[in-house]
């Protein structure tokens, strides 16, 4: 649609005076600009109407203007628009302000109907009495026709205001046309415009119409990427040079695209010094468009010696090709069968630019590429052809397989290949070891992300604590008690770790609450042994695990241990806090072990710790009810005193 109505415009003058029907307006149908043809007049084409039958007389006209001034302060859109409408039928215009209100009103609504009538009533003006329209008002309509996406009409207005000599300033227009062209992936179509533009700032002398270098770039786009002529690429350049726009780095970029494209390696070596003369010393965005230009037109021994070459231009070592320019290289590549010719560039560039930093590396940019495009299985033929060819394998290759398996939680290959690495004598860093265990981990491959963590701490990586708690909460989580104590047995001795009291109280409290009270009690030996200090928080977690299992014994040894560390001196007390005193007595009165809580009940009060005897008033009553003293005192005195004084204590003699 877009070429049809440019080439309407072409060929008509929109002049009241040309007897021609004013083709433009057959966007708008049906809308009351456009005509129709008279059938019974085959050559003869129909005037626009100038004058209805009967004029309108002044205040016909007052009351009308009232009238579209009431209804956009209403925003009766319909209404305003009959009233314009009429005014203009009868070649009445309104003020100024009010038509440029009207027409700003009616884009701003964005619906296709109303920017018709938008884009009529400009080109209406235009023709009529262009002085009446103001340049933020063409903005407007341009903006709705950008967010409507209408490409065509918006060509359309600015050939009209060409043709008419409107000349807004190309500020207010060009961005617009560029963004709406860009969008359609049409900059061609620009370029037309933009020549008409440039014709009319020289020949005017208008520097109001004078492109942006933006403006100029999209232009040069147009005729290197879009058309792919030199012609008009070179035309471009001198346009450029007669209205005294500097080109930038983007400018060259198109232009090396153009020349590699076209195998024109003169113009490529002109095109260098030129950069130097106007001190471009970043060639990172001139040598992407060169290879991507070479990538077109098939030619790899090009591409390959590009990339070669531009390692050794780049003054600063930190830029790197876009994942765009890797992609289309692959893409060049895998289309001829090349998959050798990829394994020996990044050879090539291995020994060109030994770098530390792995994804800056051109061995990263192309396996990632494979990867991101679906190609992983090309990814790996990469680096067995790599091997085959007997080069050294970069990190920059094997990062990008190792994310690869790691979003496709194949966690046994990753660890595999892993184990390859580090016997080259290469180095991952924490962060890579980090998204692995943490795939192994999600996967629930225990086993792999264990000899991943082995891995770094024979690769002596410094800090291991974040990949250490992701171990741990993950065996928490998936309620591997057993894993976690094999796991902290291996690395508790490791200073880079710091295990702590609280992550042998995970384990304890995961086996108390899986019953595993053996287990439970071996990691409790084997945390004294390693000279870990059991805090509170250990011994609830034993109480509440032998009380599940009716063992009170237990508690009672627990006791024993407790009192033994609260009354030592010169040690760091353990905390008896309500918690730990409530979690003693109530197992130790249902065991029957009331001397024992009388020394619970005698320490607390010595610690000042509030004790709620309620709570062991009915644990009593539910577990030994019909516990006799009498009975007591011929088997044992003792345990007769200290049930009298437990009952005494807790309220029950009476």
């Amino acid at each position: 649609m877009a070429k049809r109505i440019l080439c309407l415009l072409t060929d008509r003058r929109f002049s009241s005076s040309n007897p021609e029907i004013p083709s433009l307006y057959s966007f708008l149908q049906p809308s009351i600009f456009a005509l129709k043809r008279n059938p019974s007049v085959s050559q003869e084409p129909t005037k626009l109407p100038t004058s209805p039958p009967s004029s309108l007389t002044p205040e016909q006209v007052t009351t009308l203007q009232n009238t579209l001034r009431k209804s956009l302060i209403s925003s009766d859109t319909d209404e305003a628009w009959r009233s314009f409408k009429t005014l203009t039928n009868n070649s009445a215009f309104p003020s100024k302000s009010i038509t440029n209100s009207l027409i700003t009103h009616l884009s701003s609504h964005g619906d296709i109907h109303n920017i018709k009538r938008s884009f009529a009533s400009v080109v209406y003006m235009i023709e009529k009495n262009p002085k009446i329209l103001g340049f933020e008002t063409v903005r407007a309509l341009l903006d709705s026709m950008n967010c409507a996406n209408l490409a065509a009409p918006a060509f359309a207005l600015v050939k009209c205001m060409f043709k008419n000599r409107f000349f807004v300033p190309f500020s207010v227009w060009g961005s617009v046309l560029v963004e709406i062209s860009r969008k359609n992936g049409n900059l061609a179509a620009f370029l037309q415009v933009f020549e008409e533009n440039c014709r009319i700032a020289l020949d005017e002398k208008l520097d109001f119409m004078r492109p942006d270098l933006a403006a100029c770039n999209a232009a040069l786009e147009g005729s290197c990427r879009d058309l792919e002529s030199v012609s008009d690429a070179e035309k471009v350049v001198e346009t450029m040079t007669l209205l005294g726009v500097r080109p930038d780095e983007s400018s060259f970029g198109f232009l090396a695209y153009l020349y590699s494209l076209k195998g024109l390696e003169q113009k490529i070596e002109e095109l260098k010094f030129l950069m130097g003369s106007f001190g471009f010393s970043n060639k990172k965005e001139f040598y992407c468009n060169l290879i991507q230009g070479y990538v077109k037109s098939g030619n790899l021994a090009s591409v390959e010696s590009t990339i070669l070459q531009s390692l050794n231009d780049r003054d600063d070592k930190s830029w790197n090709f876009g994942e765009q320019t890797y992609c289309e290289v692959v893409k060049g590549y895998l289309q001829n069968g090349h998959i050798k010719g990829l394994a020996n560039l990044i050879l090539e560039a291995q020994k060109l630019d030994p770098s530390n930093t792995v994804d800056k590396s051109v061995g990263y940019g192309i396996v990632s590429a494979c990867v991101n495009t679906g190609l992983s299985n090309k990814a790996h033929s990469i680096l067995d052809e790599m091997n085959a060819l007997g080069g050294s394998v970069g990190l920059g290759v094997y990062v990008p397989i190792l994310k690869a398996y790691c979003k496709e939680n194949q966690t046994a290959e990753a660890t595999q290949l892993v184990m390859e690495i580090s016997n080259s004598g290469l180095k991952l860093d924490v962060e890579t070891y980090d998204a692995l265990v943490d795939s192994s981990m999600t996967s629930q491959d225990f086993q792999s992300a264990f000899t991943l963590f082995r891995d770094m701490r024979e690769a002596r990586i410094s800090d291991l604590k974040g990949t250490y708690l992701t171990i741990m909460t993950g065996l928490m989580e998936n309620h591997r008690p057993e894993l976690m104590a094999a796991f902290l047995d291996e690395v508790a001795e490791d200073p880079r770790i710091e295990v702590g009291t609280h992550d042998w109280n995970s384990i304890i409290h995961a086996f108390c609450k899986a019953g595993r009270l053996e287990d439970a009690r071996r990691t409790f030996r084997r945390m004294i042994f390693l000279q870990f200090e059991p805090n509170d928080q250990t011994y609830l977690s034993l109480i509440n695990g032998y009380v599940l299992a009716e063992k009170y014994f237990n508690v009672l040894m627990l006791w024993n241990e407790v009192k033994r560390k609260l009354s030592a001196k010169g040690q760091k007390p353990i905390k008896f806090d309500p918690s730990l005193v409530d979690a003693f007595l109530h197992a130790m009165v249902k065991g029957g072990f009331f001397d024992a809580v009388m020394q619970v009940v005698v320490k607390s009060n010595e610690m000042k710790v509030f004790v709620d005897k309620w709570r062991y008033k009915q644990a009593f009553m539910e577990t030994h009810k019909k516990l006799k003293v009498s009975k007591l005192r011929k088997r044992n005195f003792k345990k007769m005193e200290a049930l009298i004084a437990f009952k005494n204590w807790a309220g029950l003699n009476a």
